[in-house]
């Protein structure tokens, strides 16, 4: 990896910030990587338009904003609206199936009904750990160690239990939905 930029969006209250946070530090200080963190709000926090933009490299860097993610993460649909024109066939985009309706253009994404896997685990707030979980497996943006000490850390003490379970839940989808990918394209074409 040279230099990857990442941009997670979504709408207040969803925890997109505490999510780019995560990432960021699992890359700088787990991974022993350069990382920058920006965050941006609509105008209003809860319920308004956020995104957090992750740049994370091999060598130092100078400019801090992403120009143009390597991968988007949408959890919710202005959010990938508003980033929509900045994919194309080499962006991996990961959404919230059940936030995230995409145009016709889009040929390959990855999908995770984020937000329902925590609803079904009791806490609608940990979607964003099941969504950083799914990320960590399809994207290798951070190591599995990384992500798993950095979310250890950063969640309300009390919560890592339950916080570590919408991790792994999202993790092990990751995992699965890859290997079905490389299942089927292994299949003899008829």
């Amino acid at each position: 990896m040279q230099k990857q930029e990442i941009i997670v969006t979504g709408f207040g209250g969803q925890g997109i910030i505490l999510a780019g946070k995560i990432i960021g530090e699992s890359a700088a200080i787990g991974d022993h990587k350069e990382s920058t963190f920006v965050q941006s709000y609509g105008p209003e926090s809860r319920g308004g338009a956020c995104n957090a933009q992750v740049i994370i490299s091999d060598t130092p860097i100078f400019y801090p904003y992403v120009r143009k993610p390597d991968i988007l993460v949408c959890m919710s649909q202005s959010g990938y609206e508003k980033f929509q024109t900045l994919v194309d066939a080499k962006t991996l985009l990961i959404i919230d199936q059940d936030l995230v309706k995409l145009n016709d253009s889009i040929t390959e994404y990855f999908a995770i009904p984020a937000t329902r896997f925590a609803e079904e685990m009791g806490r609608k707030m940990m979607a964003n750990i099941v969504m950083l979980g799914f990320f960590t497996a399809v994207s290798n943006a951070v190591s599995f160690d990384a992500a798993k000490q950095t979310v250890m850390t950063s969640v309300p003490k009390g919560t890592e239990e339950s916080n570590w379970a919408a991790f792994s839940k999202g993790h092990d989808f990751g995992l699965t939905l890859l290997k079905s990918r490389e299942k089927h394209k292994s299949l003899p074409i008829h």
